[in-house]
Protein backbone atom coordinates (compact mmCIF):
# COMPACT_ATOMS: atom_id res chain seq x y z
CA UNK A 1 0.00 0.00 0.00
CA UNK A 2 1.64 3.47 -0.69
CA UNK A 3 2.62 5.40 1.89
CA UNK A 4 0.30 8.55 2.12
CA UNK A 5 2.24 12.02 0.88
CA UNK A 6 3.39 14.47 3.10
CA UNK A 7 2.63 17.58 3.81
CA UNK A 8 5.74 19.18 5.61
CA UNK A 9 6.87 20.44 2.18
CA UNK A 10 2.96 22.75 2.44
CA UNK A 11 3.53 23.49 5.73
CA UNK A 12 6.84 24.45 5.19
CA UNK A 13 6.28 27.11 2.46
CA UNK A 14 2.50 28.59 4.26
CA UNK A 15 5.18 28.96 7.36
CA UNK A 16 7.96 30.75 5.11
CA UNK A 17 5.50 32.63 3.34
CA UNK A 18 4.06 34.49 7.06
CA UNK A 19 7.79 35.00 7.65
CA UNK A 20 8.92 36.17 4.54
CA UNK A 21 6.14 38.79 4.43
CA UNK A 22 6.66 39.61 8.26
CA UNK A 23 10.14 39.99 7.90
CA UNK A 24 11.40 39.91 4.30
CA UNK A 25 13.70 36.93 2.89
CA UNK A 26 16.91 37.84 4.49
CA UNK A 27 15.67 38.51 7.77
CA UNK A 28 13.26 35.33 8.30
CA UNK A 29 15.36 32.76 10.68
CA UNK A 30 14.80 29.03 9.13
CA UNK A 31 14.92 27.76 12.26
CA UNK A 32 12.29 29.82 13.07
CA UNK A 33 10.15 29.08 9.50
CA UNK A 34 11.13 25.04 10.47
CA UNK A 35 9.53 25.37 13.80
CA UNK A 36 6.08 27.45 12.67
CA UNK A 37 5.67 24.29 10.25
CA UNK A 38 6.16 21.72 13.10
CA UNK A 39 9.66 20.00 11.30
CA UNK A 40 12.82 20.08 11.79
CA UNK A 41 15.75 22.64 10.02
CA UNK A 42 17.01 19.56 8.43
CA UNK A 43 13.74 19.06 6.55
CA UNK A 44 13.82 22.63 5.28
CA UNK A 45 16.47 21.97 4.01
CA UNK A 46 15.66 18.62 2.61
CA UNK A 47 12.38 20.33 0.26
CA UNK A 48 14.60 23.76 0.05
CA UNK A 49 18.48 23.60 0.02
CA UNK A 50 18.56 27.58 -0.38
CA UNK A 51 16.45 30.26 0.76
CA UNK A 52 15.70 31.20 -2.68
CA UNK A 53 14.55 27.76 -3.29
CA UNK A 54 12.11 28.33 -0.53
CA UNK A 55 11.22 31.94 -1.65
CA UNK A 56 9.97 31.04 -5.38
CA UNK A 57 8.08 28.14 -3.65
CA UNK A 58 6.33 30.69 -1.89
CA UNK A 59 5.51 32.77 -4.67
CA UNK A 60 4.62 29.83 -6.76
CA UNK A 61 2.06 28.96 -4.43
CA UNK A 62 0.29 32.53 -5.50
CA UNK A 63 1.65 32.32 -9.36
CA UNK A 64 0.84 28.92 -10.42
CA UNK A 65 -3.14 29.89 -10.08
CA UNK A 66 -2.63 33.14 -11.68
CA UNK A 67 -0.98 32.24 -14.73
CA UNK A 68 -3.90 28.99 -15.20
CA UNK A 69 -6.38 32.12 -14.90
CA UNK A 70 -4.13 34.39 -17.66
CA UNK A 71 -3.67 31.36 -20.23
CA UNK A 72 -7.70 31.32 -20.50
CA UNK A 73 -8.01 35.31 -20.44
CA UNK A 74 -5.22 34.93 -23.01
CA UNK A 75 -6.41 32.10 -25.21
CA UNK A 76 -6.49 32.44 -28.86
CA UNK A 77 -11.00 31.58 -28.88
CA UNK A 78 -10.91 35.77 -29.25
CA UNK A 79 -10.14 38.90 -30.71
CA UNK A 80 -6.83 40.83 -29.23
CA UNK A 81 -7.91 43.45 -27.94
CA UNK A 82 -10.92 41.14 -25.60
CA UNK A 83 -8.07 38.93 -24.74
CA UNK A 84 -6.41 42.07 -23.60
CA UNK A 85 -9.34 43.70 -21.84
CA UNK A 86 -9.76 39.93 -20.21
CA UNK A 87 -6.34 39.93 -19.14
CA UNK A 88 -6.70 43.41 -17.50
CA UNK A 89 -10.07 42.18 -15.79
CA UNK A 90 -7.91 39.56 -14.39
CA UNK A 91 -5.48 41.94 -12.94
CA UNK A 92 -8.02 44.34 -11.46
CA UNK A 93 -9.27 40.84 -9.52
CA UNK A 94 -6.31 39.98 -7.63
CA UNK A 95 -6.71 39.19 -3.77
CA UNK A 96 -5.25 40.30 -0.73
CA UNK A 97 -3.25 36.90 -0.91
CA UNK A 98 -1.97 37.33 -4.83
CA UNK A 99 -1.15 41.50 -3.79
CA UNK A 100 0.45 40.11 -0.80
CA UNK A 101 2.93 38.29 -2.99
CA UNK A 102 2.91 40.75 -5.67
CA UNK A 103 4.71 43.10 -2.76
CA UNK A 104 6.83 40.33 -1.72
CA UNK A 105 8.28 39.88 -4.95
CA UNK A 106 8.74 43.69 -5.93
CA UNK A 107 10.46 43.96 -2.33
CA UNK A 108 12.85 40.91 -3.23
CA UNK A 109 14.03 41.35 -6.57
CA UNK A 110 14.78 45.19 -5.68
CA UNK A 111 17.43 43.69 -2.73
CA UNK A 112 18.45 40.05 -4.44
CA UNK A 113 20.04 39.54 -8.12
CA UNK A 114 19.67 35.80 -7.36
CA UNK A 115 15.79 36.23 -6.55
CA UNK A 116 15.30 38.51 -9.79
CA UNK A 117 17.34 35.98 -11.86
CA UNK A 118 14.55 32.79 -10.72
CA UNK A 119 11.54 34.76 -10.97
CA UNK A 120 12.70 36.19 -14.66
CA UNK A 121 13.23 32.23 -15.40
CA UNK A 122 10.15 31.01 -13.71
CA UNK A 123 8.29 33.80 -15.91
CA UNK A 124 9.80 33.25 -19.23
CA UNK A 125 8.11 29.74 -18.83
CA UNK A 126 5.11 30.89 -17.44
CA UNK A 127 2.91 34.22 -18.73
CA UNK A 128 5.94 36.06 -20.80
CA UNK A 129 5.28 33.37 -24.02
CA UNK A 130 1.38 33.75 -23.57
CA UNK A 131 1.37 37.69 -23.51
CA UNK A 132 3.79 37.79 -26.35
CA UNK A 133 1.97 35.29 -28.60
CA UNK A 134 -1.14 37.39 -28.16
CA UNK A 135 0.65 40.41 -29.27
CA UNK A 136 2.05 38.50 -31.95
CA UNK A 137 -1.11 37.75 -33.13
CA UNK A 138 -2.49 41.41 -32.62
CA UNK A 139 0.71 42.67 -34.90
CA UNK A 140 -0.21 40.25 -37.44
CA UNK A 141 -4.33 40.74 -37.67
CA UNK A 142 -3.21 44.59 -37.24
CA UNK A 143 -4.88 45.64 -34.15
CA UNK A 144 -1.31 46.35 -32.92
CA UNK A 145 1.42 48.49 -34.80
CA UNK A 146 4.11 46.71 -36.69
CA UNK A 147 6.85 49.36 -36.68
CA UNK A 148 6.87 48.78 -32.47
CA UNK A 149 9.12 46.20 -31.00
CA UNK A 150 7.84 43.20 -29.31
CA UNK A 151 9.22 44.28 -26.12
CA UNK A 152 8.05 47.44 -26.16
CA UNK A 153 4.66 46.21 -26.89
CA UNK A 154 4.76 44.30 -24.14
CA UNK A 155 5.85 47.06 -21.69
CA UNK A 156 3.13 49.44 -22.73
CA UNK A 157 0.71 46.75 -22.33
CA UNK A 158 1.78 45.36 -19.03
CA UNK A 159 2.26 49.47 -17.88
CA UNK A 160 -0.80 50.39 -19.14
CA UNK A 161 -3.07 47.80 -17.47
CA UNK A 162 -1.11 46.45 -14.42
CA UNK A 163 0.79 49.35 -12.83
CA UNK A 164 -2.69 51.80 -12.29
CA UNK A 165 -4.96 48.82 -11.32
CA UNK A 166 -2.43 47.11 -8.62
CA UNK A 167 -1.65 51.13 -7.29
CA UNK A 168 -4.90 51.01 -6.70
CA UNK A 169 -5.42 47.73 -5.11
CA UNK A 170 -1.98 48.66 -2.63
CA UNK A 171 -2.97 52.26 -2.21
CA UNK A 172 -6.99 52.67 -1.76
CA UNK A 173 -8.36 55.38 -0.93
CA UNK A 174 -4.85 57.03 -0.52
CA UNK A 175 -4.13 57.04 -4.30
CA UNK A 176 -4.53 60.80 -5.28
CA UNK A 177 -6.90 61.11 -7.46
CA UNK A 178 -8.42 64.85 -7.28
CA UNK A 179 -11.69 65.77 -7.89
CA UNK A 180 -12.52 62.57 -9.59
CA UNK A 181 -14.14 59.68 -8.18
CA UNK A 182 -11.87 56.13 -8.52
CA UNK A 183 -13.74 53.99 -10.75
CA UNK A 184 -15.04 50.27 -10.13
CA UNK A 185 -13.32 47.72 -11.63
CA UNK A 186 -14.88 47.09 -14.12
CA UNK A 187 -15.03 51.23 -15.57
CA UNK A 188 -11.23 51.09 -15.07
CA UNK A 189 -10.70 48.26 -17.53
CA UNK A 190 -12.49 50.00 -20.17
CA UNK A 191 -10.48 52.99 -19.42
CA UNK A 192 -7.52 51.52 -19.70
CA UNK A 193 -8.49 49.23 -22.67
CA UNK A 194 -9.56 52.54 -24.52
CA UNK A 195 -6.24 54.74 -23.36
CA UNK A 196 -3.95 51.33 -24.62
CA UNK A 197 -5.46 51.51 -28.24
CA UNK A 198 -6.52 55.37 -28.14
CA UNK A 199 -3.73 57.20 -26.04
CA UNK A 200 -4.64 60.14 -23.33
CA UNK A 201 -3.97 62.59 -26.01
CA UNK A 202 -6.79 64.71 -27.91
CA UNK A 203 -5.61 63.83 -31.45
CA UNK A 204 -7.35 60.54 -31.43
CA UNK A 205 -10.70 62.44 -30.33
CA UNK A 206 -9.79 65.71 -32.95
CA UNK A 207 -9.48 62.71 -35.70
CA UNK A 208 -13.35 60.96 -35.14
CA UNK A 209 -15.18 64.56 -34.71
CA UNK A 210 -15.85 66.89 -38.18
CA UNK A 211 -13.76 69.98 -38.71
CA UNK A 212 -16.52 72.21 -37.46
CA UNK A 213 -16.66 70.76 -34.36
CA UNK A 214 -13.06 71.05 -33.08
CA UNK A 215 -12.17 73.85 -30.61
CA UNK A 216 -9.62 76.29 -32.38
CA UNK A 217 -6.62 76.86 -30.30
Amino acid sequence: MARPRSDIEPRIVRAARRRFLEEGVDGASLRKIAADARTSIGMVYYYFPTKDDLFLAVVEETYAKLLADMALALGPDAPVKERIRRLYARVGAVSDDELATVRLGLREVLVSSSRLDGLLGRFQRGHLPLVFAMLADGVEDGTLRADLPPALLFLCTLAVGAVPQLLQLAMGKRLPVGQGAVPDSAQLVEQLVGVLFEGVGTTYEKRKLPASRRRRP
